[in-house]
């Protein structure tokens, strides 16, 4: 295949995924502001669903109409947020976040995606005790910010964090749910910017997947995330850098 074509075609798939994000999340603001009121000041749901869309680069426009729509009108949806659970090919641990309209629509598609994929859905509980729900603030690692791994750990530790997991590309700095745009405001005052922010569900371990079990995970993501009442998708497994690239 030409390199553009395949260029073309990962660019349409990053772009599709980028939209999808934003619809999704546009959906989360609405309800976080039908829920607790539209000023963020006074509604820690809206102001951490608002960060979380600010770290994509989600235009301000449509968080604002998200937040204008919740406020209005006749046409106005209720949504319930829903969390799936179940297992994966190779036993890998799945919690599937959902804002839905319809529970049994979600519940038949949820059910669908893990079926069809080679793993089954689960009682609720099944795995959530594998993960801790944790505040998630994720920075570039830039050679020329002048920033190293004591610094950022010394700086987010003042800031109120957690712990930093510093990775070959980027900075993970963890806080609790409760702290976490306490914690952000103040690394924000220090000039951070974040790739990604936001409230997450992290596996306490992982494990590794390989071969057809992560051919058909990858596959469970993707339908995942084309899923419109699926917000987010928190696993336990991990794929190598090798395996991806065979994949691909």
């Amino acid at each position: 295949m030409p390199k553009f074509k395949l260029f073309a075609g990962r660019k349409g798939k990053a772009d599709q995924a980028k939209n999808n994000r934003f619809v999704k999340l546009a959906r989360e603001i609405y309800v976080q502001a039908r829920k607790g009121g539209t000023n963020p000041e006074s509604n820690y749901g809206l102001k951490a669903a608002i960060a979380s869309a600010r770290a994509i680069q989600m235009p301000a426009d449509n968080i604002d109409r998200a937040i204008k729509k919740a406020s209005g009108g006749t046409d106005s949806v209720d949504y319930e947020e829903i969390m799936y659970e179940g297992y994966g090919p190779g036993g890998v641990a799945i919690m599937v976040k959902c804002l839905t309209d319809n529970r049994n629509r979600t519940a038949a598609d949820v059910r669908s995606i893990f079926n069809k994929r080679g793993g089954n859905m689960g009682e609720s509980g099944c795995v959530a005790y594998m993960f801790d729900e944790k505040g998630l603030l994720v920075v570039a690692r830039e050679e020329d910010d002048g920033r190293d791994e004591d610094g950022v750990m010394m700086e987010a530790l003042e800031a109120g964090a957690e712990d930093v997991i510093a990775g070959d590309e980027s900075f993970e700095i963890l806080t609790a749910p409760s702290e976490f745009l306490t914690v952000k405001a103040n690394l924000e005052a220090m000039g951070y910017a974040f790739v990604e922010a936001g409230v997450r569900w992290l596996p306490q371990n992982t494990l590794a997947s390989e071969g057809e079990n992560a051919e058909k995970l990858l596959k469970m993501m993707d339908a995942f995330d084309d899923n419109d009442d699926v917000q987010d998708v928190y696993h336990n497994f991990e794929i190598s850098d090798e395996e991806m690239h065979r994949i691909s």
